[in-house]
């Protein structure tokens, strides 16, 4: 399978990134290193380039009817200019993927799902639409920048009259940045603070040089996908295909907060039995306390090195200069503070659980 190129695939070959496929795109990984990115989004100003992410417009009188079927948390809540994280449920129990929900108006929603699942996803809810709405794929003519950090707003603020300070976290609005319409938004995958922007492809270069003109003074920075890992696992984030994929429940998976029994929605029933009958395993966070760095699919064991879990995200923090993970174990080892050790190259390494986000 071939993959493909973001919009701007030749500029960051040009600023140095190494290029490695990901999610079926060619993605820039790296343009320095992992951890002086990871630190300049969280002391400064950087900025992702993640325009292999997915976006579907459903529209129409029944464009809320087609998400509260497909999706775990409640649409119906969530007023105009309001984003939500969500999950789409699969009907074996597992989770076909997570994305984000925003509301343009009552008949005007945009979905923003992962780029390895768009097809999948797109599948999947057109499967459910017995409905009155429409779905437009715009993934391939929409970029997205993520301009992440403590001094991102300072920085987009001298390219609009739109008041950053106004929008709140997972909220949005419509505006010029760049002398360019797009949808500017508060969220974001690193804990950092910062905005999203999504705009239109024939757009991206200029807004980017934009972007980066404006930054100058903090050195402003581009930012691989290999710091956006350690940034979100910092704060406890999920990855899809890591810690959540088709054969976990988003109640193990900790996600019971955005899955509402309040409505109907695909395989509800089956998930509230699961609630009621209670989970034998749960995703938890934990960190090392002997020197050790977790990687994902390490089995995870008991001080008698009986086998409890496994490791579904692990790193080494380059704040915290320690590793931290993620993974399941058995219900009875997820409690904060309880002991648990990590198979690292025939070695069992003290590590403790502990609720994410792993950074205050």
């Amino acid at each position: 399978m071939t993959t493909q190129k973001i919009p701007l695939h030749e500029l960051h070959v040009s600023l140095g990134g190494k290029m490695v496929p990901f999610a079926g795109f060619e993605m820039p990984v790296r343009y320095s290193s992992d951890k002086e990115e990871h630190m300049k989004v969280r002391e400064s100003v950087g900025v992702f380039d993640v325009s292999h992410m997915g976006e579907f417009m459903i529209t129409g009188s029944q464009a809320l009817d087609l998400i509260q079927k497909v999706t775990s948390n409640d649409a119906s809540k969530i007023v105009d200019g309001q984003a939500q994280y969500s999950c789409l449920p699969n009907d074996k129990g597992g989770i076909v993927d997570d994305l984000i929900v925003y509301r343009f108006g009552p008949e005007e929603y945009m979905l923003v799902v992962n780029a390895s699942n768009i097809e999948k996803d797109w599948n999947w809810i057109k499967s459910h639409n017995d409905f009155d709405a429409e779905m437009e794929d715009i993934s391939a003519d929409t970029a997205l920048f993520a301009v992440q950090g403590p001094k991102a707003a300072e920085v987009l603020q001298r390219l609009t009259d739109v008041d950053l300070s106004a929008i709140k976290f997972y909220h949005f609005t419509t505006g010029v940045l760049a002398g360019k319409e797009m949808i500017i938004s508060g969220t974001g995958y690193t804990g950092a603070g910062g905005f999203e922007l999504y705009v239109d492809k024939q757009d991206a270069l200029e807004v980017w040089e934009a972007i980066f003109e404006a930054g100058k003074e903090f050195e402003i920075a581009p930012i691989g996908l290999g710091a956006r890992d350690t940034l979100r696992m910092e704060m406890g984030f999920c990855l899809y295909g890591n810690d959540i994929t088709d054969e976990t429940s988003p109640l193990e998976a900790g996600l019971g907060w955005i899955t509402k029994f309040t409505k109907d929605f695909v395989n509800a029933e089956a998930l509230k039995k699961q609630k009621e009958t209670g989970i034998t395993r749960k995703l938890v966070g934990f960190e090392m306390v002997d020197k050790g760095i977790p990687r994902h699919d390490y089995e995870i064991v008991d001080e008698n090195g009986n086998g409890i879990g496994h490791v579904t995200s692990g790193t080494m923090s380059p704040l915290l200069n320690k590793g931290i993970g993620l993974g399941y174990v058995n219900t009875g080892y997820h409690q904060p503070d309880s002991k648990i050790f990590i198979a690292i190259r025939n070695k069992q390494l003290e590590a403790r659980v502990t609720k994410p986000p792993f950074i205050k």
